[in-house]
């Protein structure tokens, strides 16, 4: 049997850099394997649930999140790319799981908790931000994924979704799939933003885009955070917390290269300046062939609203399969 598999974006923006390393270029090599079988969602009405007063923010990134999708190549021939709003039977499937779903229980995960006081709701919690844990169980359960990529900080998340699904087995019939989490490599870290100063993030302003020209990447890459004691060439330098040494690690082909400038910037002699044109070079090589194949796609919008149209009923074609069988077995299929 192939393993099926569920992941996505919330469409706020362009995906950076951060986006390759964590999870784009995973995605590739699973759609490749004639084992899996990949479902990719753009996930707007999750990004709705903190951005419902500014729709126009979530509608208008669509395109670019598809753009990007293709760009690392993603092929729609392999992999089923949908619109999380184009399919109902997701919403409908929400609401039968929130009758399994205490609020207690809601308020106790970790992933929740964190996000309301990142995003300073206080007691003006959105209820649809407050429950989009149990529209991932929908998610993943409508497709019957049996493994679902996820970051460390995700695990309750996925974990939420393994309840409901014994939960639902437990009361009604054994028809869900409970999912396992697909977790990053040992080692596999979150990249930094440029600044040093966390993640790379949208909402932070410090990333790598995919679809940013030659001339953006370099400006980005000369602002880099490295080792602010490193004053004069001549001075030994920091690699740790160094941004330049961090993304060569992760991007560089030529690690004994790298390991060579390590050494020499350690000891003094080699300037921050030489260390970033490299790395300038490194990521434009990664990126030109993606800025081409985005900017090939970017000529044909309507071209690429239709591959996500197709995808969407696809997926939603899968998804009224487990919605009807969820029905049955909860005894409210009428007719």
């Amino acid at each position: 049997m192939k393993n099926i598999i569920l992941t996505g974006d919330r469409p706020t923006g362009h995906l950076h850099l951060g986006h390759y390393v964590g999870s784009l270029a995973k995605r590739v090599e699973m759609q490749n394997d004639p084992n899996n079988q990949l479902f990719i969602m753009i996930a707007d009405m999750q990004a709705l649930t903190d951005n419902a007063h500014n729709p126009v923010k979530v509608s208008s990134n669509v395109l670019e999140v598809a753009l990007d999708y293709l760009a690392v190549g993603l092929d729609p021939a392999k992999t089923t790319l949908f619109i999380q709003s184009q399919i109902p039977e997701l919403a409908e499937l929400t609401m039968y799981y929130l009758n399994l779903v205490t609020v207690a229980r809601v308020k106790r995960n970790p992933t929740v908790k964190a996000e309301i006081e990142q995003k300073k709701f206080g007691d003006s919690v959105p209820a649809g931000f407050f429950i989009y844990p149990i529209s991932q169980v929908a998610d993943i359960t409508a497709f019957k994924a049996n493994l679902v990529p996820v970051g460390e900080d995700q695990k309750p998340m996925l974990e939420q979704t393994r309840e409901v699904v014994r939960e639902f087995n437990r009361i009604y019939e054994d028809v869900l799939v409970e999912p396992q989490a697909v977790l990053p490599a040992k080692g596999a870290g979150r990249l930094p933003g440029i600044d040093g100063k966390g993640k790379m993030s949208k909402s932070l302003g410090n990333g790598i885009y995919l679809s940013d020209p030659a001339d953006v990447v370099k400006q980005k890459v000369m602002q880099m955070y490295t080792d602010p004691t490193h004053i004069h060439v001549e001075d030994p330098g920091k690699i740790e917390g160094n941004v330049v040494f961090t993304y060569l690690d992760v991007f560089a082909p030529d690690q004994a290269k790298v390991a060579e400038l390590k050494e020499q910037y350690r000891h003094g002699g080699l300037g921050d300046v030489k260390i970033k044109r490299y790395l300038i070079e490194v990521l434009n090589d990664l990126l030109g062939p993606i800025r081409e194949r985005r900017e090939k796609y970017a000529k044909d919008p309507a071209g690429v609203m239709e591959i996500l149209h197709q995808g969407s009923l696809s997926a939603e074609k899968t998804a009224a399969v487990t919605l009807a069988e969820v029905k049955k077995a909860m005894g409210i299929q009428y007719f």
